[in-house]
């Protein structure tokens, strides 16, 4: 198949920009130009690769894997030819995840790293569908909550760690002041569930006692939709220490099960400090459990002195109140 660049760096354009107009502009060249190079590209693969419409544009199936392949290709060529010029600078390694990365890790896990590697740093990206930014090449490492697609051969994943589901509540709602809820306290209520998170369904409520839910596009819509008393959700714990909100109380729900968190990283790494990233990430988690566990058995045995040393005193009280009474005269 002859193929070129330029039916690679068109189609590209078209999947970003989602329509000709707006992807012949990025490329600097006219709206027909762009339409027969788009032409040839179909006619030479024997398949169509968008649809066109007089008011839509999308590409097809084998036009969305064509995209993301053409975004790959072109930025492992623009790498190889700055190299081959001697123009080529270490890059940053790119973090992308959907909602809120590791919740309380995050942060210490990417200060540790910055303090072990200053000479790769990293930088982060929220977005819709970071396992879309692999495959695509704009990303090198994702975090994912939600197994990925075990069918994808550009993908490789690891769970690193798992999450408390996390009710939200809006201040001032009688769930509001628990310690903890049930799915079944949550099942009356109206659940607004995001888009871009794929944690949390109606699904996750047994069948017949599935509450009515309502969808929000992203992270800011969900959090107002619940403060304002429209709703109530479920999340993952990472949600509670990435999105605080005034208007929000997070609980936990007791009888929900754990959230997993994925490490994904393309099958090729594109990035040579992948590998690398991947086990310091591994390595942290492990480290911070550990040493929640220790505090947890800390707090523990703080908790159970605490309690002989109450019982203690009481029935040293108790003793002394016995001595201290006067005896009953006899009858």
């Amino acid at each position: 198949m002859n193929v070129e660049l330029r039916h690679l760096r068109a189609l590209a354009a078209i999947g970003d920009e989602g329509t000709l107009t707006g992807a012949a502009r990025a490329l600097h060249i006219t709206q027909p130009a762009l339409s027969r190079t788009l032409a040839q590209l179909e006619q030479r693969l024997g398949v169509r690769l968008v649809e066109r419409t007089t008011r839509s544009l999308r590409l097809t199936g084998p036009g969305e894997r064509l995209w993301e392949s053409a975004h790959r290709i072109l930025g492992q060529l623009d790498d190889a030819l700055a190299d081959a010029a001697g123009q080529l600078a270490p890059r940053p390694l790119r973090l992308a995840f959907a909602w809120a990365a590791v919740g309380s890790h995050t942060v210490p896990l990417l200060r540790d790293w910055r303090e072990r590697h200053p000479e790769v740093p990293v930088h982060i990206r929220r977005a819709d569908d970071p396992a879309a930014l692999l495959r695509r090449g704009e990303a090198d490492l994702v975090f994912l909550r939600g197994r990925p697609a075990t069918d994808d051969p550009h993908l490789v994943h690891r769970a690193v760690t798992r999450e408390r589901r996390m009710a939200a509540i809006p201040v001032g709602h009688p769930l509001a002041d628990r310690a903890e809820v049930a799915l079944a306290d949550l099942g009356a209520e109206t659940v607004a569930l995001c888009a871009t998170a794929a944690t949390t369904s109606a699904e996750l409520w047994p069948a017949g006692r599935r509450p009515r839910t309502v969808t929000v596009p992203g992270v800011d819509e969900w959090l107002t939709t619940i403060a304002t008393g429209a709703a109530v959700g479920v999340t993952a714990e990472g949600t509670v220490h990435q999105h605080p909100h005034p208007g929000v109380r997070y609980l936990p729900v007791r009888d929900a099960d754990p959230v997993t968190v994925h490490l994904a990283w393309p099958a090729r790494p594109g990035h040579p400090s992948t590998d690398a990233f991947r086990r310091h990430v591994e390595s942290h988690l492990a480290e911070s459990r550990l040493a929640e566990s220790r505090l947890a058995e800390s707090h523990l045995a703080e908790s159970h002195l605490s309690e002989s040393h109450l019982s203690e005193s009481h029935l040293a009280g108790s003793h002394l109140s016995e001595q201290g009474r006067p005896a009953r005269a006899g009858r």
